[in-house]
Formats: C-alpha cells, sequence, structure tokens
C-alpha cells in the first residue's frame, strides 16, 4: 500500500476556489471522485491524520498514489463535472447505484392511421401519449390484460402491412386481442375510438368502463346469453385487476417519486415509487455497497445523480417533486440540475406528514426487506467466491490476491475463421464491460499457440500503450493538465457517453483455455513485452490440470474444489464468447465473394463483370484487355484484378513458422 505522504500536495498548491479532484492509482485508474467547496480543505482533510480516517477512506487514500483536481465556477458546475467523471471512469471508491434498466412506458401512438399499443423506452416521439412508468413485468400484464377489454392494435409496422397485402390477421387477431383494422373488421374511425378509451381507462377513469359492462352482462343474462355474459364477466375482472393494481394513494394530478433507503455500515438498499396522477405506477429498487463513508443525504445526493443522470430524454418525464428520506447538502443546486433535466421546475424535499409521508414509511418498509433479502442471498454466493479464490491462490502459491483474472480462448473449424476470446472476472464475478474479441491473420491463425500467443501479445501491448500515454500525461505542467480538463468539463454533459475503455488494468492471473503448449506461449508473450507482475495458468479439458508455465507436471485441484469449479466456469464462459464471434465471422465468410477482394471493385462493377463473363470462373481466364471490354472497367482496374487472381504471394506472402508442439516455442525457420 502507498504512502499518502509521498503524493500529499502542499498546502499552498491547493487552491481554495469550488472544484472537482480525482484520486488515481498506480496503474492510473480512478478510483475515488469528489467534489468540494473548498479543496484546499477537503484534499488537507484526507492527509492531516491518515490514521485517523475512517477504514474505507484509509484504504482508498492508502490505495492511491496521485491525487489531481479540477477548479470550477459553482457550485452547480461541481456537481455536473462530479456526475460526469463517475460515468466515465466508474471509480471502485464511489457510491453506485448498479442499474441497466431506463423507464419503460406504456405508450398508445395516437399519430398513426391505426394506433398501436406498445411498451417504449427512450426520447418521447410527437403524437404518442405515456402511461407509467412501470417495472418491465408489470406493464407487460397491464398490457395483455387490457388488450382483451380494449382489442387495440399492437403489432408492429412490418407485420401490419403483411396482413394487409395478405387480407389475413395477425394471430392476435384470430384471439380477440387485436380488432383486427388492416382486414376492415373494424373502420380506422372505430378503432380510434377504441384507442381513446383505452387511453381514458389507462387515464384513471375506469369507472364508466365497469359500469358498462356490468350493463351488458345483465342484459346478456336477461337474453339468456350466458356465453356472452361470461366473457364480459371476466373482462370486467380483468379491469378491476388492473384499476386496483393502480390504486390512488396521493391526491389526484401529483406527479412524483418517492425514494426511501435503510442501511448498515457496509451496504444500503434504495427503492422508489413512481406516483403519477396520484398513482403508483412503478417500482424500482437497488442495493449498493458503501465503499465509501457516506451519510445519509450523501447517499441521497449520489443516487439521484446517477438515478436522473442516466436517463436521455427526461423532459415531461421527470416529476415535479422528488421526495427524499433526507434533505441533500446542495439541494439547491441538485433542484436547480434537475430543473434543467426537466425543462421545467422540480422540487426536492423531505415529506414531514400527511399522506406523502406515510407513502415514505412504506417505501422505506419496502428498501428494509430488499437488504433483508439481499443478505440472505447473497451470504451463500460471497463465501462460495471468497473460498474459492482463497483456495486458487494458496494451490497455484500466488503471492497475490486474485482480484482480477482474465481467460483467454482460441476458437475455429480446421484452421479456418480463428477468433480469440477474453472475458474477465473481478472478485469472483464477470465484468462483461471488459470482455474482448480478437481476429487473427497470418501467421497467428495457422496454430493455436500461434494464435494464443498473438492474442497475450495484441492485450498487454496495448495496456504498455496506455501507460505510456498515462505517463506523457502526467509529465504535462500542472496549469497545462488543469487547462485541459476544465475545457474537458466545458464541453461535457451529463448525456455525453463515457468512453469506453480499451484494456483496463492488468490482471493478477491469466488463464488460458489448453495445457503446456498454450501456457508456455502465453507465458513467452508476457515475457517480450518485459510484464512480470502477471501469473499465468492453463485448464486442460481431457483431465481439467492446472498447467504452469515451464512445469513438466500439472497442478491437480480436488474435483470437489471451489477453486476449480470457478476456473472451469471462467474456462467455460471464454469458450462460450470466442464460439458466438467465430459463429459471426463464419456467418460473414459464407457471404464473401472471390472478388470482394480486389481495391476499387465495387457492387455495380462486380455485377458488370459477372453479366460480361458469365462466373468468376470466366473473370479469373479472361485477359486484362478482355476484361476492359465490361462497363465501368479501366485500364488500372483490370490490372488490379489480374493481379488479384494470378499473384502467389511473392516476396510479401507470410511465411509460417515452425512451432514445437511440446513446449509452445516459434522455432526459426
Amino acid at each position: 500500500m502507498a504512502d499518502p505522504a509521498s503524493y500529499r500536495p502542499q498546502t499552498g498548491e491547493i487552491p481554495t476556489n469550488p472544484g472537482v479532484y480525482r484520486f488515481r492509482d498506480p496503474h492510473g485508474r480512478v478510483i475515488y471522485v469528489g467534489k468540494a467547496k473548498n479543496l484546499r480543505s477537503r484534499l488537507n482533510s484526507y492527509f492531516a491524520n491518515p490514521a485517523g480516517l475512517l477504514p474505507k477512506t484509509y484504504a482508498m487514500v492508502h490505495t492511491a498514489s496521485s491525487v489531481e483536481w479540477t477548479v470550477v465556477g459553482s457550485e452547480l458546475e461541481s456537481l455536473q463535472l462530479e456526475y460526469t467523471w463517475i460515468k466515465e471512469f466508474t471509480p471502485r471508491f464511489n457510491v453506485m447505484f448498479r442499474d441497466d434498466k431506463t423507464y419503460p412506458y406504456l405508450a398508445v401512438t395516437m399519430g398513426e392511421k391505426y394506433p398501436r399499443v406498445q411498451v417504449m423506452r427512450g426520447d418521447r416521439r410527437k403524437g404518442t401519449r405515456y402511461f407509467g412508468p412501470y417495472t418491465a413485468g408489470a406493464i407487460r400484464d397491464t398490457m395483455d390484460t387490457l388488450l382483451r377489454v380494449f382489442p387495440v392494435r399492437s403489432c408492429s409496422a412490418g407485420v401490419l402491412k403483411r396482413a394487409e397485402a395478405s387480407g389475413r390477421p395477425c394471430l392476435l387477431g384470430y384471439i380477440d386481442k387485436c380488432a383486427a383494422p388492416c382486414v376492415g373488421r373494424i373502420s380506422a374511425e372505430d378503432h380510434r375510438a377504441l384507442a381513446e378509451d383505452f387511453c381514458t381507462f389507462m387515464g384513471g377513469e375506469a369507472k364508466p368502463f365497469v359500469n358498462r359492462l356490468e350493463r351488458e352482462m345483465a342484459a346478456a343474462v336477461a337474453e339468456l346469453d350466458y356465453e356472452r355474459a361470461a366473457r364480459l364477466r371476466d373482462d370486467i375482472v380483468a379491469l378491476k385487476k388492473v384499476f386496483e393494481r393502480n390504486a390512488v394513494v396521493l391526491a389526484e394530478g401529483t406527479d412524483a417519486d418517492v425514494f426511501a433507503l435503510h442501511e448498515d455500515e457496509l451496504e444500503a438498499a434504495v427503492q422508489v415509487f413512481h406516483v403519477r396522477g396520484g398513482r403508483i405506477r412503478g417500482q424500482r429498487g437497488w442495493v449498493v455497497e458503501k465503499v465509501e463513508d457516506s451519510t445519509t443525504p450523501e447517499l441521497v445526493e449520489h443516487l439521484l445523480q446517477q438515478v436522473y443522470g442516466e436517463e436521455a430524454g427526461l423532459q415531461g418525464r421527470l416529476p415535479r417533486e422528488v421526495l427524499v428520506p433526507a434533505e441533500p447538502s446542495n439541494a439547491t443546486e441538485l433542484a436547480q440540475w434537475l430543473s434543467g433535466l426537466r425543462g421545467a421546475r422540480v422540487d426536492v424535499r423531505v415529506p414531514q406528514r400527511g399522506d406523502k409521508a406515510a407513502l415514505m414509511s412504506t417505501v422505506r418498509e419496502n428498501a428494509e426487506h430488499a437488504l433483508k433479502l439481499h443478505k440472505s442471498r447473497r451470504a451463500g454466493d460471497l463465501t462460495m467466491r471468497s473460498q474459492a479464490l482463497q483456495e486458487l491462490q494458496e494451490a497455484l502459491e500466488l503471492p497475490v490476491a486474485l482480484l482480477r483474472i482474465e481467460c483467454f480462448d482460441i476458437s475455429h473449424v480446421q484452421g479456418t475463421n480463428v477468433v480469440g476470446s477474453m472475458v474477465v472476472v473481478e472478485d469472483g464475478l464477470p465484468k462483461k464491460s471488459d470482455y474482448r474479441k480478437f481476429a487473427m491473420t497470418g501467421a497467428a491463425a495457422n496454430d493455436d499457440t500461434a494464435a494464443m500467443h498473438d492474442v497475450l501479445t495484441r492485450r498487454f501491448r496495448h495496456y504498455l500503450q496506455e501507460q505510456a500515454e498515462m505517463a506523457a500525461a502526467a509529465a504535462k505542467p500542472a496549469h497545462q493538465a488543469a487547462l485541459e480538463a476544465a475545457t474537458a468539463a466545458a464541453v461535457a454533459d451529463s448525456t455525453t457517453p463515457a468512453p469506453r475503455s480499451k484494456f483496463a488494468y492488468p490482471p493478477n492471473l491469466v488463464v488460458v483455455d489448453g495445457g503446456k503448449p498454450q501456457v508456455n506461449a502465453a507465458a513467452r508473450a508476457l515475457a517480450e513485452l518485459g510484464i512480470e507482475d502477471v501469473y499465468v495458468v492453463g485448464l486442460a479439458k481431457r483431465l481439467e490440470e492446472v498447467w504452469l508455465p515451464d512445469s513438466d507436471f500439472p497442478v491437480i485441484l480436488p474435483r470437489a474444489s471451489a477453486g476449480l469449479y470457478l476456473l472451469q466456469r471462467i474456462r467455460d464462459e471464454a469458450h462460450r464468447f470466442a464460439i458466438t464471434f467465430h459463429r459471426q465471422k463464419r456467418g460473414k465468410a459464407m457471404t464473401v465473394s472471390a472478388l470482394d477482394g480486389v481495391p476499387g471493385l465495387g457492387e455495380s462493377k462486380r455485377k458488370a463483370l459477372l453479366a460480361e463473363f458469365g462466373s468468376v470462373k470466366g473473370i479469373k481466364a479472361a485477359t486484362q484487355e478482355e476484361l476492359t471490354g465490361a462497363k465501368g472497367i479501366g485500364p488500372s482496374l483490370a490490372a488490379a484484378i489480374v493481379r488479384h487472381f494470378t499473384d502467389d504471394g511473392g516476396d510479401d506472402a507470410v511465411t509460417v513458422p515452425a512451432i514445437n508442439m511440446t513446449t509452445g516455442e516459434i522455432l526459426d525457420a
């Protein structure tokens, strides 16, 4: 661990302005992003007495090796820049509320000739009415239930066109979940009226429809039409079911998101109820690990930053009120930022009494139950992952904890369409954002060990290039670096997508799919690049043996070993990822023409050649003068076509090296 005194900046160097600061580790990764009204006061608090810091803050300052800052003009700017950097760098010591879902809405496209009911995410569209947000499961259930009462079109434009052309409705038309305007069962005007009724019901006016159906059911019973009465009875039950799900909890016209959380020393559970028109339209939840020592107001601030910062096109969707369990320290700036996202005023406040406080209590109970459920489910999983990593470290006699493991695999069919894959596991869990694919060409495509050597070389060569770029950036004068950071912050906003990292930081362990040859090829690739702090093992499929570089005998892990099971899962995931990429590449290769490699020969000229000579065989047999007779083929392009089919490689041909299949060593030709 680093000594904070080794990188502590001089007090006089730190400005007293508001700004945002970043701590970096020895690999250049940003591990923490924070903001402050007074940068000097905040940063000095980290270094004045490190031993007196809380445990997680102590771990952060001892993991870091440098700190840098950017001065901004106001607290609002610091809020925006902090969010932008957290989104870009995903620092490990910042609280991250991870949720890959956007708000799903039930939408009715009233701007179309035949309005369509569908689930929509993303930006709002003109001429479309939205209801929600809902959870993904609830919205599908609601839509499916209502279509039996209001059979509005829900098919795509392509399905609609095919039905109109064939004169036959789709399956939904046959099972009475669509009125089938495509085949004239209902007129466009009547179908639009049906869609209007759907919107009226979703707007909260359910009682008139229920009363109407009850009258129709009574009339059907009076006429002894019991089958129709039974269908109407089922429709009434369906409407009441949906209506009860959206029961009124606040005053009509109230739009609010109600947040509550329940926390302990290590984790916090967050729940939010989305109230629209006084009704609960949806619910979401997160459980977050408290990797930084945050108070409840700070957790609320980070929560609102990330929940609303991740949503694109919030105008008209962000509610007028955001109810929180504790007022953030910068509530004024936060409300100003949210108002800018919504395009209208947003109030952030803590309910004290009345219906809103009662609803907040209900949301808090949900958060408490969510945290209990999370801990009960996670206890076994966390214990097994920790045991597997510990067993693996001890069995391989590695001096470092296995925080990051990367596994590589090669996939091909009889030497064709050779590809490589890299999958990443951190703390025993897959990190899919760091997965990478490699396409093999030249000598590397002719042998598994050569391909493995090439993949490892390319992966770690990129890492060394990134390290060199970071070192060059660190060597710049402080005023120049601050100017560049301020310029980047000025042009960035909350909707700017975070740039994808290339190859991130190095792993503690590299696992290759294969035995001794593949392991030695991987170890040689690392040695050639001068990388000595990354360990390599191979997992052979036949007996599930673990091979180490330059070892004559494998390590045999017990069949019931948690460490072996972890290696197998990582290896299988790398194999799955490689196979998927190989199938994609093979599928594309099956549609490749022999003429595709000719420079300057486009689609229209290829068609002209085939029309002139009848086949690729005829084109190959043609002379340069004959080729110029085809439409659009000039002398230079004709010469290129002749060279393409007659060139045998010459001096540019790639020589495939000899490989020792026992050691994996590439021998000199």
